[in-house]
C-alpha cells in the first residue's frame, strides 16, 4: 500500500488523456492530485472517474487552470470563481474523490498515521520583490515577459479579487488546521508551492506573483507537515525545508514528459517514505 501524488494533468492535451486511459490499476494505494486536472469540466469528471477505478482513495485540490471560466455553460450559464469550484467538488463527490471541503482522512502505515491535509489557498502576488508595490506587480512581471492568463481566465467572484478569495481559504484552512491534535504528523497538498523561495522558475523568474502567497512560509512547521505536496511550476523535484519534505509532482504537457514512461511512470511515491536523505537530495530536472 503506497500514497502517491501527481499533478497537473493538463487533460486538455490528448496525449495526456490517452496516458490517462493508460494507467494501469493501483487498487491498494492512494493517490493525490495536486490541482490542474483540465480546464474542461467535462475532462476533470472524466478523470475523476479514471482515477477513482484505479486507486483505493483519490485526493483533489484545485489548480488555477481548474478554475479558469471557459465556454462551457451550466444551466445556460458560465460557471465562474466559487460557483466553479463547488460544482467540481460537487464532481469529485459523485466519484468519492476527497477535497478541500471534507473530513480529513488519516494515512496509517509503518511509520505512524499521517493526516492528509487537501487545500485550496490561491495565491496574493506576495511572491514579488519587496520594491514592487502590489498595484505594480503585473506591470513589473511584464516586463520581465511573465504573464499568467489567470489575469484573462481565473474569475474570483463572489470576492473582489483572487487577493481576497486567497485570504478568505487561508484563515479556513488556518482554523481547520489548528484543529487537529498537538503534534500530530501531516502532509499538506497544495497546488501553489507553500514557501516563496521554492517557487524558482530559471526561465520565467517574474512568474512567481502568480505561485503563491507568503502567509503560508512556515505552516510546514507550525502543522508538523511529514512532507508538502505541490505542482503548478512543472518543475519537478524534492526540497527539503526545517526536516520537511518537499515534493514538486507534475507531469505537464506533453513536452515535459516522456510518453514512453507512461503517466505511472510520473507518479511519486510520498509514502512509504522512500525519497533520499536530505543531504542527498537535489533539484530534478523535467526528465525525472
Amino acid at each position: 500500500m503506497h500514497l502517491k501524488a501527481i499533478s497537473d494533468l493538463h487533460l486538455a492535451n490528448e496525449a495526456n488523456r490517452e496516458a490517462l486511459l493508460e494507467l494501469p490499476a493501483f487498487k491498494d494505494d492512494w493517490l493525490i492530485v495536486a490541482g490542474d486536472v483540465a480546464e474542461k469540466l467535462e475532462h476533470i469528471r472524466f478523470a475523476f472517474g479514471e482515477l477513482s477505478r484505479r486507486f483505493a482513495k483519490v485526493f483533489w485540490v484545485p489548480g488555477n487552470h481548474d478554475l479558469w471560466a471557459g465556454p462551457e455553460t451550466q444551466g445556460g450559464r458560465v460557471l465562474v470563481g466559487e460557483e466553479r469550484y463547488r460544482k467540481i467538488v460537487e464532481y469529485a463527490r459523485e466519484h468519492g474523490v476527497l477535497t478541500p471541503e471534507d473530513p480529513y482522512e488519516t494515512w496509517h502505515g509503518p511509520e505512524g498515521p499521517r493526516t492528509i491535509v487537501p487545500l485550496f489557498l490561491l495565491y496574493d502576488y506576495s511572491f514579488r520583490p519587496d520594491d514592487v508595490a502590489r498595484e505594480d506587480v503585473v506591470a513589473w512581471a511584464r516586463e520581465g515577459r511573465a504573464v499568467c492568463a489567470d489575469e484573462l481566465f481565473l474569475d474570483p467572484a463572489p470576492w473582489e479579487s483572487r487577493d481576497a478569495w486567497c485570504m478568505s481559504r487561508c484563515d479556513e484552512a488556518e482554523r481547520r488546521l489548528s484543529e487537529l491534535p498537538p503534534g500530530q504528523p501531516t502532509i499538506l497538498v497544495n497546488h501553489f508551492p507553500l514557501r516563496r523561495d521554492l517557487a524558482r522558475l530559471p526561465r520565467a523568474p517574474r512568474f512567481a506573483p502568480w505561485c503563491g502567497t507568503r502567509r503560508t512560509e512556515d505552516w510546514h512547521v507550525r502543522f508538523n507537515a511529514e512532507v508538502v505536496i505541490s505542482g503548478h511550476l512543472h518543475i519537478r523535484k524534492t526540497d527539503w525545508r526545517d526536516g520537511t519534505r518537499f515534493e514538486e509532482v507534475s507531469l505537464g504537457y506533453p513536452y515535459q514528459w516522456d510518453r514512453s514512461r507512461g503517466m505511472a511512470g510520473y507518479l511519486r511515491d510520498i509514502l512509504p517514505g522512500s525519497a533520499p536523505s536530505e543531504a542527498a537530495t537535489s533539484a530534478a530536472s523535467l526528465s525525472r
